[in-house]
């Protein structure tokens, strides 16, 4: 696998590979080591590849198969694994399995170098504007559990703060034909935090278009890729066309772009 891009041109990857049987793209067999090796030759020093994958449960174990992706990026790639994500599913599908119900995938955030964008989203404090003494306080965090040389006198808490990084979604209502559409949303929130206005986001597995849209819609650049012609011709063009995009450069199939 090679797409005809240049070395160093990517800023922002944000993508959901197959998980592991649990999707089906009309026969085509993916590989997710040539896949993570092109990412890294064509993202940028400083750039993101967002990786929203899950595992199948077979036989009563699950496969692992994220794991084993997100150590391969970083061990055999050179990628840094700069956060792990998770992202939580509000209204998850019951399973009906003995075991507790599955409700959230992960969200690895590799970065080829320290990430160049970071634009935070922030959420209200509960406690703003009170005041605290961190100089006593110890955490996980902590080595061998000790106090660090924190401040010692009170610190007011600040209105907003970064938020966490597990972040929630409702699944469904997508009605675009394709079987595996992720919360717009979630693209969005990555797209925001992770690029800037003019950077050139790029989904090698577009499907139905929700990463070009919604970097269409704010104001980056897009490439999208996708084996199927289906999904390109018959969803994700019609649906970014519905938002006064109209070039068709920006998006092809895998074996011409």
């Amino acid at each position: 696998m090679r797409y005809n891009i240049p070395d160093n041109f990517v800023d922002l990857t944000v993508t959901s590979p197959p998980y592991d049987n649990l999707r089906t793209y009309k026969g085509f067999v993916f590989d997710y080591k040539s896949m993570l090796k092109e990412l890294h030759r064509i993202t940028k020093n400083g750039g993101v590849v967002v990786w929203i994958v899950s595992d199948a449960t077979i036989r009563g174990t699950e496969t692992g198969t994220s794991f084993k992706q997100a150590l391969y990026a970083k061990e055999e790639c050179g990628f840094n694994l700069h956060d792990t994500m998770i992202y939580e599913k509000i209204n998850p599908i019951p399973q009906n399995h003995n075991r507790y119900e599955q409700c959230f995938e992960y969200m690895f955030v590799f970065s080829k170098g320290k990430p160049k964008t970071f634009n935070p989203i922030l959420e209200l404090t509960k406690n703003a504007g009170k005041s605290f003494n961190w100089g006593d306080r110890k955490t996980i965090l902590d080595k061998n559990q000790c106090r660090r040389n924190r401040i010692t006198e009170n610190i007011k808490v600040k209105s907003t703060k970064i938020r966490r990084n597990i972040f929630q979604y409702s699944i469904g209502g997508s009605k675009t034909g394709h079987p595996a559409v992720f919360p717009e949303q979630l693209a969005n929130d990555h797209i925001i935090s992770w690029s800037n206005e003019g950077d050139i986001v790029f989904d090698p597995m577009c499907g139905s278009g929700t990463t070009c849209k919604e970097a269409y819609l704010l104001h980056r650049n897009f490439i999208g890729v996708d084996m199927s012609e289906e999904y390109i011709n018959n969803i994700c063009i019609p649906r970014l066309e519905q938002y006064g995009w109209n070039n068709i450069n920006n998006i092809s199939k895998q074996n011409s772009i």
